[in-house]
């Protein structure tokens, strides 16, 4: 078990946005023979969704959420390769493509979910935010995806999940991908009403949701 000093240190470096100190962190649990899962549940999540809540409350600003979200990506860059070289390394891995929508520039929570994915076994190409149904569909044929995952954080912007569903059908490619959708707008009516494969409550819940879908 990680020392709590450890995991508190962790936080607080995740949240100044000291990517350095963030990865010297991570790689010295690693090298201790820590499971860097325990790091990443009980430090970086939760790191960097007090982050997200601060830049939506006004406390922290553009710059400073970029600075988490880089410094949280070459954590979990450095856990995932370790994680690779386990027992499950030999395991089929299914491929998951992830964007927020077009039009909706957050992606906080997409991170997560991101991070979580990788960390179960997941590849994923996380195209970022404010990305096309086009785009997305172009990506999920080009790396012969088997789920497809948006997320929408503002009600404007939940429309190109719409979007993307009829694009699919209308290409021909709807039976091919399954479609898990996101977001604080969103709801599970919502997903039902478009048409798309499931909802996801949170980043936790989005990992079961596609396990579930490729079962």
């Amino acid at each position: 078990m990680i020392g709590k000093d450890v995991i508190d240190e962790a936080k607080e470096m995740l949240v100044a946005q000291n990517q350095d100190r963030v990865i010297e962190i991570t790689n010295k649990a690693i090298a201790d023979g820590h499971n860097p899962m325990e790091l990443l549940d009980e430090a970086f999540i939760p790191a960097i969704t007090e982050v997200g809540e601060l830049f939506g409350c006004g406390q922290m600003f553009f710059p400073e959420l970029m600075g988490a979200a880089n410094a949280m990506k070459a954590a979990t860059d450095i856990i995932n390769e370790a994680l690779a070289s386990g027992p499950d390394e030999q395991q089929e891995k299914k491929t998951v493509v992830v964007a927020s929508v077009k039009g909706d520039v957050h992606d906080i929570g997409k991170c997560i979910v991101v991070s979580l994915m990788q960390a179960n076994g997941f590849i994923v190409h996380d195209l970022g935010r404010d990305i096309s149904a086009e785009a997305i569909i172009e990506k999920a044929v080009a790396v012969d995806a088997d789920v497809i995952g948006t997320s929408a954080l503002l009600t404007t912007t939940m429309i190109e999940q719409k979007v993307l569903e009829e694009m699919l059908r209308a290409q021909g490619l709807r039976d091919r991908f399954k479609t898990v959708i996101g977001g604080a707008p969103v709801t599970p009516r919502w997903a039902a009403n478009i048409g798309a494969d499931a909802y996801a409550e949170n980043a936790q819940d989005g990992v079961a949701k596609i396990r579930e879908l490729l079962a």
